[in-house]
């Protein structure tokens, strides 16, 4: 039997729900029908306010419509500037590209290819396993345990989590999965185990073209890599002719405090993922560095109708030149310790919870003895006007994730907020 929905203006979900797919997720939890948004802000059709610690699952690290952003958007569609362009040769291409050298991999001696691939993370993943493949000659792909690299057949192979795999339908091949720093538990050096399974001819691996790791597993709890253990893996990588693919999709622009995640490591992938808020607004964006020996896909190889989204390009060198003046890279090192701080503070107050802050830099969680505990803080949140999700293979981890720009005082305001629905949950499921 259909339902017919009435004609004309409509509030509430009816409409989600009959005609949407059941593969929506985020609005499950968030069952609110929003209508406006700035800065750390949303409102929905009832004009009741959110704080946003989701920030677009790090795609707004700027927070919602920046003004720089939205400024230069504005001015160029008024100015008729071509929305679409394929690869074609584009002025806001050319923009973003010259403020992508000056700004970000100049100063920091980096020297890659950019490769514009279709607007979505999983899609610039595949194009790096293909680069690799390609480079070597080889086929396998080393991923790592709690590592979530996109939905996509190629990176779903490469990512952890069972129930995400189990809806491929097909088997995923050709990936090998290592474990990631710590997951085998304290005094397990897992690159002496990569090491030894890479070269201890009965262990039964094949020399792989690559290694893919996130510096913060932001879908897998949360876990880090310590600059130690990233060096370490660089240096297995170097040694054996393997490549290094950082993906830097939800951990990079700016996420863990600086505008790559690797930077504190010192390493230089030979390729680095980035999508999310590299446009800096929200708009579908995603690129691939290359190291230039190593770019050699050919005209058309990886392709896409969407890679030259010009829009994208407008807000992306606006949000760029913030990085270009060194009073935005000190508040943001600023906003850092403080968070690091405030979690610190909520772990000595929440101990009796088990309460562990995770992550790093603004891509933060809270751990908690019982493993459902963090959906419960989750809702009650969303209840309370804040959003905060949750993470893990469980989702056993609340995922803490402000715009990198939120001011100090609007930064521990949320936090305040998180700690008193904490409270709340603790309190009510000790009065059961």
């Amino acid at each position: 039997m259909t339902t017919t929905l009435p004609a004309g203006p409509s509030s509430g979900t009816a409409v989600f729900e009959q005609l949407e797919s059941e593969i929506r997720t985020y609005c499950r939890r968030f069952p609110a029908v929003f209508t406006r948004a700035s800065g750390h802000r949303m409102w929905d059709e009832d004009g009741r306010e959110y704080l946003d610690f989701l920030s677009g699952a790090g795609a707004l690290n700027y927070g919602h419509n920046p003004a720089d952003a939205r400024q230069a958007l504005v001015d160029y569609l008024l100015a008729d500037g071509p929305v679409h362009g394929l690869d074609l040769h584009t002025g806001a291409k050319r923009r973003f590209l010259e403020r992508f050298q000056e700004v970000v991999l100049a100063p920091r001696g980096l020297s890659y290819r950019v490769q514009f691939t279709g607007p979505t993370g999983t899609n610039a993943i595949e194009s790096a396993f293909k680069t690799a493949r390609r480079v070597t000659g080889r086929t396998d792909i080393v991923a790592f345990t709690g590592g979530f690299h996109g939905l996509s057949l190629g990176a779903l192979a490469a990512s952890a989590t069972a129930f995400k795999r189990d809806a491929a339908g097909v088997p995923l091949a050709n990936v090998v999965r290592m474990p990631y720093e710590g997951f085998a538990g304290e005094g397990v050096d897992t690159i002496d185990h990569l090491t030894r399974m890479l070269d201890d001819p009965g262990s039964g691996m094949d020399k792989p073209a690559a290694f893919v790791v996130e510096t913060v597993q932001g879908e897998g709890g949360l876990a880090t890599a310590t600059p130690e253990w990233l060096r370490r893996l660089a240096q297995v990588a170097r040694e054996r002719d393997i490549l290094l693919i950082v993906d830097d999709i939800q951990a990079g622009c700016g996420r863990t405090g600086t505008f790559f995640s690797f930077e504190e490591s010192g390493i230089t992938p030979d390729l680095v993922c980035l999508s999310k808020s590299i446009s800096g607004y929200g708009l579908p964006m995603a690129l691939v560095l290359v190291k230039p020996e190593l770019d050699q896909l050919g005209p058309g190889e990886h392709s896409g109708t969407f890679r030259g989204n010009n829009l994208a390009f407008v807000t992306a060198a606006a949000v760029l030149d913030r990085w270009a003046d060194p009073a935005f890279t000190e508040g943001l090192a600023a906003r850092v310790e403080l968070l690091d701080g405030l979690l610190a503070d909520l772990a000595r107050r929440f101990a009796a919870l088990g309460c562990t802050p995770r992550g790093r830099g603004l891509i933060r969680g809270l751990g908690f003895t019982d493993p459902a505990f963090a959906d419960r803080v989750s809702r009650a949140a969303f209840a309370a006007g804040l959003l905060v999700e949750t993470t893990g293979a469980r989702g056993q981890v609340l995922k803490i994730m402000p715009p990198i720009v939120l001011a100090e005082d609007r930064l521990t305001h949320g936090v305040t907020l998180l700690a008193d629905v904490i409270d709340a949950v603790s309190r009510k499921e000790e009065d059961r």
